[in-house]
């Protein structure tokens, strides 16, 4: 369990004195908010023509990761290259909001503003997506169903290898009918390091162990998917005090067409 630093440290820089950078993880141009807080980046930039956005193949980066690894070379990007006090992720069409609303422009009025943030992160030093319930099916079986099941078997046997005190933790949330998703939250600096240092040692090893020759575009984002479950091992393992927040999504859904999907994964799987 991670002993990390009190909260006090950062108390004293003062509320307005805390930096956020919170990166709007991007691969094609689209409307962005404005508050300092947000910084938009181009995921998966390498070999791309520039769309405007701060690039992800700068500095030390996993850029040509992209189609693998999703957001996440966007949040290695931010470990490696960014300075605040707190980092985070949301993607460009999904951020997290004060309520949820069903007028798209509305929406945008709702995402959170950097004074918001503050306010927030005084409080608690994570902040998390509202959990995302499966209700019949648990996360593992979910995973099963939606994915090719290596990704996380072979999760599994790593951090049995490699770090066996977090298996109970483990075990706990792929029981769980509900989870953390989508890779996005908000994180202390310290309490961030901590958690990209542990999450990419275990997807650079299972990138070395699972073979995705022949796997359509998007069951190759087998590390992207894996993650999102780690997020929760790694917060519960650790006794991580962290807030949930809505999450609004920035187009029209079809939830009839996301349902019937749901349910045909869970009878038939892939």
């Amino acid at each position: 369990m991670l002993n990390y630093r009190p909260m006090s440290r950062y108390r004293m820089k003062g509320l307005e004195q805390l930096s956020i950078n919170i990166i709007i993880a991007a691969h094609k141009k689209y409307w962005m908010p404005t508050d300092p807080a947000y910084l938009p980046v181009h995921v998966g930039a390498e070999g791309k023509d520039s769309i405007g956005y701060r690039p992800d193949n700068t500095g030390e980066n996993i850029s040509t990761k992209n189609p693998y690894f999703c957001e996440l070379t966007g949040l290695y990007w931010a470990w490696k290259n960014l300075d605040a006090d707190f980092i985070g992720l949301v993607h460009y069409r999904r951020y997290f909001t004060r309520k949820e609303v069903r007028n798209i422009e509305a929406k945008k009025e709702q995402i959170l503003t950097e004074k918001e943030w503050q306010a927030l992160l005084d409080k608690h030093p994570v902040i998390v997506p509202d959990k995302r319930k499966y209700y019949i099916e648990t996360n593992r079986s979910h995973y099963n169903h939606a994915h090719h099941s290596e990704g996380l078997d072979i999760a599994e046997q790593i951090i049995k290898e490699r770090c066996p005190e977090y298996l109970p933790a483990f075990d706990k949330v792929m029981n769980r009918t509900w989870a953390h998703m989508f890779n996005m939250f908000v994180m202390r600096r310290d309490l961030y390091n901590d958690y990209m240092q542990w999450m990419f040692d275990i997807l650079f090893e299972l990138e070395k162990r699972v073979d995705i020759t022949g796997w359509d575009t998007y069951e190759s984002r087998i590390y992207g998917f894996v993650s999102e479950l780690l997020l929760d091992v790694w917060l519960e393992h650790n006794q991580i005090d962290y807030a949930e927040q809505n999450v609004s999504f920035m187009e029209k859904q079809d939830w009839i067409k996301k349902g019937g999907a749901f349910l045909k994964r869970k009878l038939f799987g892939r």
